[in-house]
């Protein structure tokens, strides 16, 4: 009569208790693998927007201490100074509120601009001669240099907030109503008519044929105009000075004063909330289209 081994070798792994951190079924399988191939082509994506920033910052030293003469360093300060007196500075505070109010003033005339160019597109999308009446005025206010339209702005809507929002406004307008409408019209043909087939409403056709295929479109609109309103809030602060300042006015401020590192800080901040818009709004299309539509 033979003893029952009562010892595993610390290696063997009893089947009936399987490691719960171990992928248990194929698709978890195939999901772990997919997960570590990704890895090395993330790093391999950031490996060259690195290179340029190290290109970029090394090129900056390389003016600051080897080209200007020190007492002409304020022209461009290297960027350690830009973020131990600049964003680390006196005057952090000071730009942070600016920053949030440029950011405020940015989501308002977005949100706005959205919602009128959507509605504008989904108008000319509906009719022939609804798009040859109206698309016209949407390439004139695209092609209407803002600054030209600012003692305007000013009459019309006082200095301050309202300005500000309309200029984001008319900045970020023309990309929604042009890529929507670019969205709305390249649907295919073959689904047109299967849902005519149906004879469904125009509301339901809108909302389960028209917008669905419009999504990557839209998405793309959003991006470009999510910039655009950044900008929009900047120019409308360097104009209408009135009330808090935002970021704009602090940029002009520390210009009249050469107060360099503030300066180049400050800029700094206004590309980074441009970049965060467009991430965002990126982020936004992957999660909503990402899974059913190829970009």
């Amino acid at each position: 009569m033979t003893t029952p081994q009562t010892d595993q070798p610390a290696a063997q792994q009893d089947p009936s208790h399987p490691d719960p951190g171990a992928p248990s079924t194929t698709t978890d399988i195939a999901v772990h693998a997919k997960k570590v191939k990704a890895a090395p082509g993330a790093l391999k994506k950031m490996a060259g927007p690195f290179a340029v920033l190290l290109l970029v910052l090394g090129a900056w030293y390389l003016v600051s201490y080897g080209i200007l003469d020190p007492d002409r360093r304020f022209l461009m300060p290297p960027p350690h100074e830009v973020i131990t007196d600049g964003l680390l500075g006196d005057q952090a505070d000071e730009m942070w509120q600016g920053l949030a109010r440029t950011t405020g003033v940015a989501l308002t005339g977005l949100l706005i601009a959205t919602v009128i160019g959507m509605l504008w597109a989904v108008a000319m999308a509906q009719s022939k001669q609804l798009e040859n009446a109206l698309f016209p005025y949407a390439v004139v206010l695209q092609c209407i240099p803002v600054l030209a339209l600012v003692p305007l702005v000013g009459f019309w809507f006082g200095f301050g907030f309202g300005a500000r929002v309309f200029v984001c406004v008319l900045i970020a307008l023309f990309p929604i109503v042009s890529n929507t409408l670019f969205g709305l019209k390249s649907v295919d043909p073959r689904l047109q008519d299967l849902f005519a087939l149906h004879k469904p409403s125009r509301w339901t056709t809108l909302r389960k044929l028209y917008f669905p295929a419009a999504m990557p479109a839209i998405f793309a609109g959003l991006r470009i105009s999510a910039g655009l309103a950044v900008v929009g809030a900047i120019v409308g602060d360097f104009f209408f000075k009135q009330g808090e300042p935002g970021i704009g006015v602090l940029i002009d401020n520390y210009r009249s004063r050469l107060q360099a590192p503030e300066l180049f800080a400050s800029i700094v901040l206004a590309s980074l909330l441009g970049i965060v818009f467009f991430w965002f709004f990126g982020w936004l299309s992957n999660r909503i289209v990402g899974r059913w539509y190829q970009q």
